[in-house]
């Protein structure tokens, strides 16, 4: 009977990654995933770290200091392999999250100062897909589109009330731009993908 109960648990984890693996980019709600999988809500979140830890994807929390009505608790997921995703957008978002972890992992390991990465997120549904933390204050957010090119209004809205001295829209598509992205504190500034992540490390 044990041995069946482990055969159906994996089972039930299979399902789990297969979910994640078209949900990446998006809020995770616990509940719901329980559901599908017919497992308990800690089962789903347990199994959901652990798959993180092994490094098969990334799960993002909410930044929401200094955020008014902000969400506080559901987390975002990002596959490791952003190659793999199908949907345009998802992959775009995958794409950036990957380099910016990347890139706050090694400012970490080298000690340039203690860094973090969230998303931003309010009860009226307002987002920006990246605020990087640097020694417990946001230095910069980052909406991710794969060409679209008009500033989000979220952006906007979200650097004021963080006072984050940088916010960038990030364009996939776009041709690379000599031009250094952290020059000085600005409003919201659409940047080429090519030229941000070259920036970063």
């Amino acid at each position: 009977m044990h041995d069946q109960t482990q055969i159906q648990q994996l089972d039930q984890l299979a399902v789990l990654v297969k979910l994640l693996g078209v949900r990446s980019g998006h809020q995770i709600v616990y509940s719901n995933m329980a559901k599908d999988i017919q497992v308990g809500v800690e089962t789903v979140k347990r199994w959901c770290e652990a798959l993180s830890n092994l490094h098969h994807g990334l799960l993002l929390k909410p930044w929401f200091t200094s955020v008014s009505r902000s969400l506080r608790k559901e987390p975002k997921w990002f596959l490791r392999d952003w190659a793999e995703i199908d949907a345009v957008g998802d992959r775009a978002e995958t794409f950036v999250a990957c380099h910016l972890l990347k890139a706050i992992e090694g400012w970490n390991d080298l000690g340039y100062g203690k860094f973090h990465l969230g998303y931003l997120r309010d009860k009226d549904k307002r987002e920006v897909d990246f605020i990087v933390i640097r020694d417990g204050k946001p230095w910069f957010l980052a909406e991710v589109k794969h060409a679209h090119t008009a500033i989000s209004d979220s952006l906007r809205r979200f650097q004021h009330q963080t006072t984050a001295p940088f916010a960038f829209q990030i364009v996939v598509v776009a041709a690379y731009v000599d031009g250094d992205c952290f020059a000085k504190p600005r409003s919201p500034l659409v940047v080429p993908a090519k030229t941000l992540l070259s920036q970063l490390l």
